[in-house]
């Protein structure tokens, strides 16, 4: 169920609650992206955000990520509305050999907090964010991980997504490409 909040989307499922970073989350932003842990599978390059203001800018940006049909949401769980890490869809940048400027794919993403690791939590806000694809109507998603990144390829899998294998089409970097065409009916998925 979507909920509009202020100018963002809010979705609801069964545990949780997917909604706007504000700077208020920006502590809990900072102690997530500060752990290489965390990082070290997001991006081409080691990187940790240890700062305040490396927090608040990284909000800054997941809120200017909102648009129709995508965004950057807090994952909260509703038992006890702690945060759990970001899900995102947005636009993924196309690598530099790709050529295809009439097409804008959008990338759904999952960063979870390692206190949340095993939970579940990325999964089940991965198929929230799925059904407001749908309603929003885009006809396909794109989920690219480290080659490494063997827990994210299985939520892809759960989710439903198809292994493209390798590919280097974004982030001018070889990744394990899962696509997910939305004009067909949902499939029963699998925990």
């Amino acid at each position: 169920m979507d909920a509009v909040s202020g100018d963002q989307i809010e979705l609801m499922g069964a545990r949780l609650r997917l909604r706007a970073p504000t700077e208020r989350d920006a502590g809990f932003a900072r102690d997530m992206y500060s752990r290489a842990e965390v990082t070290r599978f997001l991006g081409t390059h080691d990187w940790t955000e240890t700062t305040h203001e490396e927090a608040l800018a990284r909000i800054r940006r997941y809120r200017e990520r909102f648009g129709p049909g995508t965004g950057a949401w807090l994952i909260e769980t509703l038992e006890t509305g702690s945060s759990a890490g970001f899900a995102l869809m947005k636009p993924i940048p196309f690598s530099a050999h790709v050529k295809d400027e009439s097409a804008e794919d959008i990338e759904i993403g999952w960063h979870l907090h390692p206190d949340a690791w095993g939970s579940g939590y990325a999964t089940e806000a991965a198929r929230l964010l799925i059904a407001h694809a749908r309603r929003a109507g885009h006809r396909e998603l794109a989920a690219v991980t480290n080659p490494e990144n063997l827990a994210s390829q299985r939520v892809a899998a759960r989710i439903g997504m198809i292994h493209q294998g390798p590919s280097n089409r974004y982030y001018d970097t070889t990744c394990e490409l899962f696509t997910l065409d939305l004009s067909a009916p949902p499939q029963p998925t699998h925990r």
